[in-house]
């Protein structure tokens, strides 16, 4: 099999192309680096099987001509993070949305199986914990643009299952639940490498908001592997599919497990969210998957718990 990635020298992105290539398989990496990094890929350089084109998918010439080449697509190519969405909201809206778009339409002329990367975002203000793929979606006003990325992931999936309804393209749309592990970085806000980063310098653990919100974390590792095993399974072809981990966790008990297990004797400090972003910021209470799906269609089972996963970002830190 030969595999494209979009925003493949980004943290998922690697982690998937390392284990095409440890499966044997072909991969096609095109990312312009703009939250990638050319040091997550640098240890594929030159091993047989793999290319990598740093560019971005707007150049539909080798977009189209990478496609061509190509058995499945993982289109994982988007802007991502609170930081970037809060700061960034139009380049959130035009990467995500046209992005996509643009790899339908080249992987439509070959009906080549594409992999949507959606979020939990989309979820929204939902209390309908855990969260089904069939529940409705609950966002915030559009004046709030911390909802502008959780409205363009949408807009993605809407698209993605229309090619598939009405031009028969194979789609699957997988949405992630806080994937973390080694060579993720806190640039973009996600807070396990930051509370890591913040810990081993003996810096205060800054916490947004009361710390009361619950989130579930994934090892990359367990959500590659499930991305593996659904490109092989024709019942997940046009469908929604979640991918994550149950184990739920405050971030101030997430915070303080950090400091446990880092032996830093930082403090904890609470920040406000209109001082961490933006006046009006709004938070998801909790983020929970509902697995029934996912588990039924490839018997997935997260393998690494969260303990499993502050153990190997904190030795992936101490290396750094």
């Amino acid at each position: 099999m030969i595999a494209l990635i979009t925003g493949g020298a980004g943290f998922i992105g690697s982690h998937l192309s390392d284990a095409l290539l440890a499966a044997g398989h072909d991969v096609l990496v095109l990312d312009n680096l703009s939250t990638g990094s050319i040091d997550n890929i640098a240890h594929l350089k030159g091993r047989r099987g793999f290319e990598y084109f740093i560019e971005t998918v707007d150049n539909e010439p080798l977009l189209a001509e990478l496609i061509d080449r190509s058995d499945v697509v993982f289109h994982l190519a988007a802007a991502v993070g609170v930081k970037l969405i809060v700061e960034e909201p139009v380049r959130t809206i035009e990467t995500n949305v046209h992005g996509t778009e643009v790899v339908l339409k080249h992987a439509n002329k070959k009906k080549k199986l594409v992999v949507i990367a959606s979020t939990s975002e989309v979820y929204g203000k939902s209390d309908d914990v855990p969260f089904r793929e069939d529940s409705d979606l609950v966002l915030g006003p559009t004046p709030k643009h911390r909802w502008a990325y959780a409205c363009s992931k949408a807009i993605d999936e809407f698209l993605a299952l229309a090619y598939w309804k009405e031009r028969k393209l194979p789609v699957i749309i997988v949405r992630f639940f806080n994937t973390v592990g080694p060579r993720q970085t806190g640039t973009y806000g996600m807070v396990i490498p930051n509370f890591v980063r913040q810990a081993l310098a003996g810096e205060p653990l800054t916490v947004f908001g009361d710390g009361k919100q619950t989130r579930s974390f994934s090892h990359v590792a367990d959500v590659v592997g499930a991305l593996l095993k659904l490109v092989e399974e024709p019942r997940a072809i046009g469908q929604v599919i979640n991918i994550g981990n149950t184990q739920e966790v405050s971030i101030q008990t997430l915070a303080e497990r950090v400091r446990d297990l880092t032996g830093s004797k930082s403090a904890i400090k609470l920040v406000p969210y209109d001082e961490a972003y933006e006046s009006g910021f709004e938070d998801m209470p909790r983020r929970v998957p509902d697995l029934t799906k996912v588990h039924g269609l490839i018997g997935y089972r997260p393998q690494y718990s969260l303990d499993d996963i502050l153990t190997q970002v904190i030795e992936y830190f101490r290396r750094k």
